[in-house]
């Protein structure tokens, strides 16, 4: 994937939970004001987590701010959003997210070269708590050999 687009937010906490197996790209179906809101950087996708429902794709708990700018009929901060795939590869979603321990995780929400809303979507296994501390063990030792290197230089 060209790294072109402008990155608006990412979930960090996703690589922490989860292990991360395969990532697509997802377009998103939006309303103007939302669109508005997520150019300003005004999205958490924190908590938020997808589903494969009836042969297609939703986005849940993506908070969107309400656009300050916006009238009466601004959207909805939890809107359940529509994300964009092919049916092929949401039939082969679908049968790898029914395995138990697999869910779909957004990682990060950003405009194309196009300006078009893009979320890269992995398809993801839940971490126990001893893999965090395993990983978080690892990630240290890197650091200090890293660190260890460079001293040396």
């Amino acid at each position: 994937m060209a790294r072109t687009e402008t990155p608006v937010v990412e979930n960090r906490k996703a690589h922490h939970d989860y292990f991360i197996e395969e990532v697509l790209e997802a377009g998103m179906v939006l309303t103007g004001t939302e669109v508005k809101s997520i150019r300003l950087g005004r999205v958490n996708l924190r908590d938020s987590h997808a589903r494969v429902e009836n042969g297609e794709v939703f986005l849940y708990n993506c908070h969107v701010a309400p656009y300050e700018q916006g009238n009466r009929w601004n959207h909805d901060p939890y809107r359940v959003r529509k994300l964009l795939l092919h049916k092929d590869e949401i039939r082969r979603l679908a049968e790898k997210v029914r395995n138990p321990g697999y869910t779909l995780v957004p990682l990060r929400l950003y405009f194309d070269r196009h300006g078009r809303a893009k979320v890269a979507l992995a398809l993801a296994r839940g971490k126990k708590t001893y893999d965090k501390r395993e990983s978080i063990a690892r990630r240290e030792a890197q650091r200090r050999m890293e660190q260890a290197m460079r001293a040396r230089r």
